[in-house]
């Protein structure tokens, strides 16, 4: 049985679609344990009493000291202390962050941890890292980065052997900023199957198995093709209900429509790993439904399941060594 602790008050819509989403995601081999404060509806979840919320505009690290009986902090110590495989909250991304670096910590040798998240593209999902963790980062950074997300690439998404590329604003390899071109020079030396530089443009076309940058190049990128992702999607459903041929239209291509939405869909795994510590971490995103947070307890099943922290600490080791 594997046991994820969630963090029942974390996100835009809870805790109702939180724990409407735990109650999806159980199972025989998955228990979702909560953390909320008592009186909470469980859905006949088990529940793990907290007496404090971090919201999403406070500063992390301070919220993160100040309220240990939070909800996000306590399930964060659940995984440190063993008492859960894993940890799933839709909170704040820096509060998770503060948080997992204070309790979880740092696999050895691992400069900084990166937020891995998978997008979809024309060819089949990728994995993008950092895709907000780290603001700054050096090169070794992202050289780390690209065999974390190898290995998320193998063991998640089932690729062989997965292509690397760095995002740049340009695909030849002497553009770009100076980490860039550092990051280049490792990368191609790496023994990873680099492909190169690669443009933003590319990325829903799929770009690589393993799309590297760093956190604030990668946040950017992701929020962009969330936001084209929902402007075209919403878009074409307005279209098809404006009028009557409209609708008439909307039957004909519902079911191509359908699978269109499921394929580009955030929802479809729901959140990001937390890669580089000693535990599995799951951000989902702040306006999860319950269909993404089911999907984000069964993404951080899978983790546990794969053993995404001992692969990556065994891969990380060999990279060092």
């Amino acid at each position: 049985m594997t046991r994820v602790a969630v963090d029942a008050m974390g996100g835009d819509n809870a805790p109702a679609e939180v724990v409407a989403g735990a109650a999806l995601a159980s199972s025989d081999r998955l228990e979702p344990v909560l953390f909320g404060p008592a009186g909470l509806d469980t859905a006949g979840l088990p529940l793990v009493e907290t007496t404090d919320v971090i919201g999403m505009g406070e500063h992390a690290v301070e919220a993160v000291r100040g309220k240990p009986g939070s909800s996000l902090v306590r399930a964060v110590v659940a995984v440190a202390s063993g008492e859960a495989d894993a940890v799933v909250s839709a909170g704040s991304t820096g509060a998770m962050l503060a948080a997992s670096l204070l309790h979880v910590r740092r696999l050895p040798g691992v400069h900084r941890p990166g937020i891995a998240v998978v997008i979809p593209s024309r060819r089949g999902p990728s994995v993008l890292i950092d895709a907000g963790a780290n603001a700054d980062a050096r090169p070794e950074h992202l050289l780390q980065f690209a065999h974390m997300g190898s290995v998320f690439a193998v063991e998640i998404l089932g690729i062989e052997d997965p292509e690397v590329a760095l995002l740049s604003i340009g695909e030849e390899e002497l553009k770009g900023s100076h980490l860039t071109l550092q990051a280049g020079e490792l990368l191609r030396e790496s023994g990873l199957r680099f492909t190169g530089n690669t443009e933003g443009r590319w990325l829903l076309e799929g770009a690589a198995d393993v799309v590297v940058a760093d956190g604030f190049t990668g946040n950017v990128a992701l929020k962009t093709l969330e936001g084209t992702i929902r402007t075209l999607l919403d878009t074409l459903r307005a279209e098809l209900e404006a009028s009557p041929r409209g609708k008439l239209g909307g039957l004909l291509i519902g079911p191509s429509a359908r699978r269109l939405r499921s394929q580009l869909d955030p929802d479809t795994y729901g959140g990001a790993y937390l890669l580089g510590l000693r535990g599995l971490v799951v951000i989902a995103h702040g306006s999860s439904s319950r269909t993404a947070i089911a999907n984000a307890i069964g993404l951080a099943a899978r983790g546990v399941e794969h053993g995404i922290v001992q692969r990556l600490e065994e891969r990380l080791s060999l990279a060092v060594s």
